[in-house]
């Protein structure tokens, strides 16, 4: 005997009660923005992060149907913003802007006061600052291959100078010691100021530094010479310049990617709506030229592939981190070799 189905209306009445606890969720989602939108920048005004934020914001404003704000809340390498980012009410009326750095370098050297898994919720890639390698005129080294040769000819001999333990352009450095077999002294530096300094008076043969106007000026001045740069693509500004990845060292060839970040919990139809229109600003041709005028390079994406590159980035870091015995301290910078 056949009984007669009722597993349908069952089946509908659970699906309409599941959607009326969804309701309030969906018309929050739906109302937002309902107030200006601050967007906190994890670093000083003036520099890559602070001008691409506010040309977000400019940008965002009349997508959004509201005005959009920048906040500067800088220091601990950006860890303090984000900090504010991650205790902030997830309402989509909180954002962040910043590298990634702080989620995927400062937690494994214990300076993070968030969990990045956590605590924040990428929204979208915006750019990458590409990382440039390049020589002083101590380096007697033609090119990057010339670079290794002498580097494997006189272990230790060369020094190359970053901005400090544990930056990127140390763990570019790590990357290209291991991935080549070669032994390179590491300078560390308090900034990048006194590096560029003491690199136009030669106190050392290399150095790793992000690109920006006043280190391609003194490119074009000739008192720098790029080697290599670690970056998605070549720059316009430097078509000569292979990336790392091109001289067989796919795992040194790193940028410092910037992007928008929301407070963990922050509505998911919001989150879609930010990235879809962020990364529709990043095909508007304006956009592009200022931020390629910049010597950056736009990225874009979706929020999921984002969060793949921070956890797959955070992975590598704590590899190299562990294996080259990185900490976040200034030790006195090694004697030049004899």
């Amino acid at each position: 005997m056949n009984l007669p189905d009722t597993s349908f209306p069952r089946r509908r009445a659970v699906g309409c009660l599941a959607a009326l606890a969804l309701a309030p969720a969906v018309a929050r989602a739906q109302a937002w923005p309902a107030k200006p939108v601050r967007i906190t920048v994890a670093y000083p005004p003036g520099g890559v992060a602070d001008g691409m934020a506010r040309l977000l914001a400019d940008k965002l404003a009349p997508m959004l149907g509201q005005s959009v704000v920048v906040d500067n809340k800088a220091g601990a390498s950006g860890t303090i913003g984000l900090d504010a980012v991650a205790k902030s009410a997830p309402d989509g009326h909180a954002l962040g802007f910043a590298a990634i750095s702080p989620l995927v370098l400062n937690p494994h050297l214990g300076k993070s006061p968030f969990d990045p898994a956590r605590d924040i919720a990428p929204v979208a890639s915006v750019i990458a600052s590409p990382v440039l390698l390049l020589g002083t005129t101590a380096l007697a080294a033609a090119d990057f291959k010339a670079l290794l040769a002498a580097a494997k000819a006189r272990p230790g001999a060369l020094r190359w100078a970053t901005s400090g333990p544990a930056s990127l352009g140390h763990i570019v450095l790590e990357q290209v010691k291991v991935g080549a077999g070669v032994d390179i002294t590491h300078i560390p530096y308090k900034g990048g100021g006194q590096q560029i300094n003491d690199a136009l008076s030669a106190q050392f043969e290399v150095l790793s530094v992000n690109a920006g106007p006043a280190v391609m000026g003194h490119i074009q001045a000739g008192k720098l010479r790029p080697l290599a740069v670690g970056s998605p693509v070549r720059l316009g500004a430097l078509p000569g310049t292979p990336t790392l990845a091109e001289l067989g060292l796919p795992a040194a060839n790193l940028a410092s990617v910037f992007g928008l970040f929301a407070p963990a919990g922050t509505p998911a139809a919001v989150v879609e709506r930010l990235n879809a229109e962020v990364n529709r600003l990043l095909k508007d041709p304006d956009v592009r030229r200022r931020i390629e005028a910049a010597d950056n390079v736009p990225t874009g994406g979706s929020a999921a592939d984002f969060a793949r590159l921070i956890a797959s980035e955070s992975a590598s870091n704590a590899r190299v981190i562990r294996q080259a015995g990185i900490q976040a301290e200034y030790p006195s910078p090694p004697k030049p070799p004899p």
